[in-house]
């Protein structure tokens, strides 16, 4: 039955185009959702909806509405293409009851997906997707008199928010020059248009429609990112900034062509928004985030909260503590003054101001605070492996590890995942060397084991990544 197949997690529900993700699947999804909508939220209010640059978006979007406006529940429905943030921001400004995006962020092309938005402007906290869940393949009355369904164009709002952020006029007398690369996703034309309209040098590329995402996985990391490596050095940009599928989250890659990876990002940000702006609020990071983090918010004396991986749990601290930012691994950073949700957009933004501000590249800003802070270097391996293996390595992890890559473990931390802190000798002699950690964490819902480290150098990172995955796949000590 189509009711077993739908199933929501922490954003939602994904699946592949023509297999799971059909029409007939997407209304069970959209009624689950009206259903929860009506007994729970304020459904005079009406919801927004919106989608991707995927296959059959604009198309699911219209089914949703369809069976949101039968049950009589007023739709906003978008006009064109929107990032996920401009859909959240919309939800909030208008007062909506809820939203719902149609997009699989930034997983391979056969796959789309439906994101629950809560009226607060963030992803739905897990009570209220346990509760919309709850309806999957119950019957949803229909209304006497279908509401409307309004098409609005989301995005004007939304621009003008996230450019009061920023000093545009700063961005564009400090000259530098910037790649923009929306990896064939929602941000198209987005930041072009802010650049253009405010005479800041740019180029724009992957910015055509094409839901095929030719070659690459629409994710701001490596592999998906080589062209943008060599677009910033032949185009000879300053920067260059990544936006994933549904434009949520950021990448970068500096004037050399290097990958500025999400920690950095991350803390490049922080950093700026302690010194410069000064907002008030704490600041949280997930468990497989960099502990340069902490280093920054004790020199500020800001209080630092770790919580699992997964922005739900950034998104209910912002809604229930006074939260400057927080952050994760895969590239989703929020900042609460704007929203409780990530927004590749608007920290594309902030990282030119941070450059303008800082007179400093991207690769400037990220050497001075490895010398404030110490280095700090980073790698994750996804290991694709069968079930049984995958639980092997977490049964034989969990039973005690003593030694790792030829380095004694100092403590475990078990938070999400297995997180080992090792006595790395290739780090005691550099000044304010990073810890080096060690994390296994398993996917819940698929053979999958994510394998993250921290050290005082890639040559360290590269090491115990290596022992790691020998650990895992023969079983033997490492």
């Amino acid at each position: 039955m189509a009711e077993t197949v739908v199933k929501f997690g922490t954003d939602g529900w994904r699946g592949i185009i023509a297999d799971d993700f059909t029409f007939a699947n997407v209304r069970v999804a959209a009624a689950a959702i009206a259903n929860y909508v009506l007994a729970h939220e304020n459904a005079a209010a009406g919801v927004c909806i919106a989608y991707d640059t995927r296959f059959g978006s604009h198309s699911f979007a219209k089914v949703v509405a369809e069976v949101m406006a039968g049950a009589g529940i007023p739709v906003a429905l978008a006009a064109e293409i929107t990032p996920t943030p401009a859909l959240s921001y919309a939800v909030r400004e208008r007062k909506a009851a809820g939203g719902v995006m149609i997009t699989s962020s930034h997983n391979p092309a056969e796959w789309n997906g439906v994101k629950y938005k809560a009226s607060y402007g963030g992803s739905g906290l897990p009570s209220i997707m346990t509760s919309i869940e709850s309806y999957l393949g119950k019957p949803l009355a229909k209304s006497a008199a279908p509401a409307a369904i309004e098409e609005v164009n989301f995005n004007p709002d939304y621009v003008a928010a996230i450019t009061r952020f920023v000093d545009l006029e700063a961005i564009r007398s400090s000259g530098y020059k910037f790649l923009i690369d929306v990896m064939y996703g929602a941000g198209r034309g987005v930041l072009a248009g802010i650049f253009t309209k405010a005479k800041i040098p740019f180029v724009e590329i992957r910015n055509e429609i094409n839901p095929a995402f030719p070659g690459i996985n629409p994710e701001p990391i490596l592999p998906h990112i080589r062209e943008t490596q060599m677009a910033v050095v032949a185009e000879h940009c300053d920067a260059g900034l990544i936006t994933d599928g549904d434009a949520d989250r950021i990448g970068a890659v500096d004037e050399h062509g290097n990958v500025v990876d999400a920690h950095k990002i991350f803390s490049v940000l922080l950093k700026w928004l302690l010194e410069r702006k000064k907002w008030p609020g704490d600041v949280t990071r997930a468990f497989n985030t960099t502990k340069m983090i902490d280093r920054i918010a004790a020199k500020y004396g800001r209080r630092l909260h770790e919580h699992g991986i997964g922005f739900k749990y950034v998104c209910e601290l912002m809604l229930d503590q006074e939260i400057l930012i927080g952050g994760e691994e895969s590239g989703g950073v929020g900042i609460s003054r704007h929203l409780p949700e990530r927004d590749g957009m608007l920290n594309s933004l902030l990282l030119a101001n941070v450059m303008a501000d800082e007179k400093k590249t991207l690769g400037e800003l990220v050497a001075a605070l490895q010398e404030e802070f110490g280095e700090h270097q980073y790698g994750r391996v996804d290991m694709h492996i069968e079930e049984t293996l995958k639980q092997s390595a977490i049964a034989r992890a969990k039973a005690g590890v003593t030694d790792i890559a030829g380095m004694k473990v100092l403590r475990v931390e078990t938070m999400d995942g297995i997180k080992f802190f090792l006595d790395n000798p290739d780090c005691s002699g550099k000044p304010n060397a990073a810890e080096t950690w060690l994390l296994l964490r398993a996917s819940g819902t698929e053979p999958l084991l994510r394998v993250y480290c921290e050290s005082c150098s890639v040559e360290s990172v590269t090491k115990v990544l290596e022992a790691a995955q020998r650990f895992v796949l023969q079983g033997s000590a490492v």
